[in-house]
C-alpha cells in the first residue's frame, strides 16, 4: 500500500515515528507497507527494519491492509512480535469495506487489544494492537 510522504499529519508536534513509538534501534517490520519516504524516515532512526515478513522477537510491525480478509494475518504476525510489542494496522480512509471497528473486533478475535489511533498520513490511518497485560 502507497503512502504519501509526511513526516507529520495532523494535529500534533509530534513525529510520526514518535507517535508509532519507533525507538532507536528498535527491531521492526514492514508488511505491505509501500512507502519508501517511510522507510527513509524510518531508516533514520533504526536499521533493524524487515520487510514483508517480521523476524523473531520484533518490537513493532506496521502491517498495511486493504480489506478485512488480510487481518487473518494478525496471528502469524503475533508470532513473530515480542511479548510487549506492538503491531500497527495501516489502513486507507474513508472507505466502507475495511475501518476501524473492522479492525478492532479482528483484532480482539486474534487475542489483541487496542489503545491508540493516529492519522498515519493524509490518506492512512493506524490502531495499534498489542497483546493484553494478563497475556503477556
Amino acid at each position: 500500500m502507497k503512502a504519501p510522504a509526511r513526516s507529520q499529519v495532523g494535529y500534533s508536534k509530534r513525529s510520526r515515528l514518535d507517535k508509532l513509538g519507533v525507538k532507536p534501534g528498535m527491531r521492526v517490520a514492514l508488511v505491505g507497507l509501500d512507502d519508501d519516504a517511510f522507510r527513509r524516515e524510518l531508516g533514520g532512526r533504526t536499521t533493524d527494519i524487515a520487510e514483508a515478513r517480521p523476524r523473531k522477537d520484533t518490537a513493532l510491525i506496521l502491517f498495511a491492509v486493504t480489506g478485512p480478509a488480510s487481518l487473518a494475518r494478525l496471528a502469524t504476525l503475533q508470532g513473530s512480535m515480542r511479548r510487549d510489542g506492538a503491531i500497527w494496522v495501516v489502513w486507507p480512509k474513508g472507505q466502507s469495506h475495511i475501518r476501524e471497528d473492522t479492525i478492532r473486533a479482528a483484532a480482539i478475535a486474534h487475542g489483541l487489544v487496542d489503545i491508540k489511533v493516529i492519522a498515519f498520513s493524509e490518506t492512512l490511518s493506524g490502531l495499534k494492537l498489542v497483546i493484553p497485560l494478563a497475556r503477556r
